[in-house]
């Protein structure tokens, strides 16, 4: 084979093997994304408590990663929701931050001038913050 054929043939190889290297990229994991930006800072990145805030809260931040032992194996999903939204008022003395409450006021400053459903967009940030949260779960 000549070797400007041999060139071509690994030119068109590489050119045919680029959008596999572009599939292979990880979609965004939004979840992580929430968990890291709103709940790190207190229960820390790995969710068991320790985050550089916990040491300062009255009450220490419990292990997340726990959950769904300490709730019969099943993670609550219906409870941890209604402690991140806070539309109920549970969550003990309320040191946890009111995320619903955060989220629609983050919707109206990202989106003034859009049109948007504020009760979905509230659902989507804390369901994908659920679904980190059960991956987080210890086996």
């Amino acid at each position: 084979m000549q070797s400007s054929t041999r060139i071509m043939l690994a030119a068109a190889l590489a050119l045919g093997a680029m959008p596999l290297a572009v599939t292979a990229q990880p979609r965004p994991d939004f979840g992580q994304r929430e968990f890291n930006a709103k709940c790190a800072v207190c229960h820390g990145l790995d969710g068991k408590g320790a985050g550089p805030l916990a040491a300062h809260l009255k009450k220490a931040p419990p292990d997340l990663t726990t959950m769904a032992q300490r709730n019969g194996g099943v993670f609550p999903v219906a409870k941890t929701y209604a402690a991140i939204e806070g539309a109920g008022g549970g969550h003990g003395t309320r040191e946890m931050p009111v995320w619903g409450l955060d989220y629609t006021i983050q919707a109206a400053e990202q989106l003034p001038d859009l049109p948007y459903n504020q009760a979905q967009f509230v659902r989507t940030r804390i369901m994908a913050l659920l679904e980190h949260l059960t991956r987080l779960q210890a086996k």
